[in-house]
């Protein structure tokens, strides 16, 4: 495109075009352009609402429609030439309709402005995005309810400072996942909900002086009211750092449980055995059987904590209205999404292939003392000691069974009272990690039937 061409873009305000420079820095549309889809919709309710208003003919109404109809096929069919030196999405897609219709394309921008236009296509996209990010939370949880369903009474260790805790169950550690994939979705939903109001029509910053229907072309791109003041309608991008922050806690998420299949595929461990899909070997250790997608996702995080960092950056010091530097909004937003899904995706494929292996999950359960915290309330409840004095003397058991090299149920009664003689045959009940799971019936509990509760009632939820 020659200077002369892109000065007319301008009307008569520069005398020169950009040099190649400015150009460069200037122009989105090499990452704008997957707006292309959103930016039509809205240029099509504009359209539609012009024409509805008397304030464009239903003829120039109709050539636009159709126009802005070919110009979609072109870009989804890949027959479209983006230009940089027409900047974004928009002027690249005003330019090709002028080219389809001619002069009643440029009557699409009467009572608007690339700002609010903008601000309507991005928030459309991360709307979409928000709901795909429901979706592939869902789809994890699915998995996650498949692998608690068959595991509900397989006894594992409970960790805590990564040290074996108290017995609990497979099941009972998969819907944890469940639980926080849940509250994942409860942020992308109430941020969708939040976002959901339309800035088409506030124009530059100030509204405009044609009578337009702001209410019809809300409705028409499926947003709830238009938004109520003109300068924040065009400056806000609240909603995509809600999407952001949001995407950063899931990612949290996916990052601690990717950290447990690394750890749980060990050699050291060996929990679960991960698929060959979502693993790879070494290039000189013939051996290995790396959980590179794990490894991956637990890196994710990175990505879209930064991308959240930035555009909090750019926006912390922003007067009102709108200013160029908020075209740094989009690739921000547009990597953490990507990222975010393909984290999700790989979770999902890896959860639903991979194996626990009950036997070892077991025989783990069975070491490190697991079962103390049952001795001690077996003090308690049996013996009446207050709680503190059943703490000592069970460390004291756990001291004995430490110097004995065994565990607590390896202990002869007669070495159990030595260390408190309240202590009867009975406390062997307790000691077994099939009976501690058992007992822990309460509410959110890791007893087998708790985890069954809690499936059916997700599955119920979900579907």
């Amino acid at each position: 495109m020659t200077d002369k061409t892109q000065n007319a873009m301008w009307g008569g305000r520069f005398a020169a075009g950009p040099d190649a420079i400015m150009e460069a820095i200037n122009a989105s549309i090499s990452f704008d352009k997957r707006l292309y889809a959103q930016d039509i919709a809205g240029s099509r309710a504009h359209a539609a609402m012009l024409a509805a208003t008397g304030i464009i003919s239903d003829k120039d109404a109709e050539a636009i429609r159709e126009g802005l109809l070919t110009v979609l096929s072109e870009i989804e069919g890949g027959n479209f030439a983006f230009s940089t030196a027409l900047e974004d999405i928009h002027m690249n897609v005003e330019a090709r309709l002028k080219e389809v219709i001619g002069a009643p394309a440029g009557r699409l921008h009467t009572a608007r402005s690339r700002n609010d236009q903008v601000a309507t296509d991005f928030r459309l996209w991360v709307r979409d995005q928000c709901d795909a990010a429901i979706e592939g939370l869902t789809a994890l949880q699915k998995a996650l309810l498949a692998q608690a369903e068959a595991g509900a009474d397989w006894v594992m260790p409970g960790f805590t400072h990564l040290q074996t805790a108290q017995p609990v169950t497979w099941g009972h550690h998969m819907m944890a996942y469940v639980e926080m994939l849940a509250r994942d979705k409860s942020r992308f939903a109430d941020a969708r909900k939040r976002m959901n109001e339309s800035p088409l029509g506030a124009a530059a910053l100030a509204g405009t002086g044609f009578p337009i229907d702001r209410a019809m072309t809300a409705k028409a791109l499926g947003f709830d009211r238009p938004m109520a003041n003109s300068l924040d309608a065009v400056s806000d991008r609240d909603f995509a750092l809600e999407f952001l922050s949001a995407a950063v806690i899931c990612a949290v998420h996916l990052s601690r449980f990717a950290e447990e299949l690394v750890i749980w595929s060990s050699a050291q461990f060996r929990f679960v055995t991960l698929s060959d899909r979502f693993s790879t070997g070494s290039s000189i250790m013939p051996q290995k059987k790396n959980p590179d997608a794990a490894e991956l996702i637990r890196a994710k995080i990175g990505r879209i904590l930064g991308s959240a960092v930035a555009l909090f950056t750019v926006m912390k010091g922003l007067p009102l209205a709108y200013s160029k530097d908020m075209q740094e909004d989009k690739e921000q937003v547009f990597d953490a999404a990507d990222t975010l899904m393909l984290a999700l995706a790989a979770m999902t494929g890896m959860v639903a292939d991979m194996t626990a292996n009950r036997a070892n999950l077991e025989k783990a359960a069975l070491s490190g003392f697991s079962t103390a915290t049952d001795l001690a309330d077996w003090l308690v409840r049996e013996a009446g000691l207050p709680f503190r004095d059943a703490h000592h003397a069970t460390g004291a058991l756990v001291a004995l069974a430490e110097k004995k090299g065994c565990d607590l149920p390896d202990l002869s009664i007669g070495e159990m009272t030595s260390v408190h003689p309240s202590i009867t045959q009975d406390i062997y009940s307790v000691l077994g990690v099939q009976n501690s799971v058992a007992s822990r019936k309460s509410y959110g509990g890791t007893a087998p039937d708790q985890v069954r509760e809690q499936v059916a009632r997700w599955k119920a939820l979900i579907g």
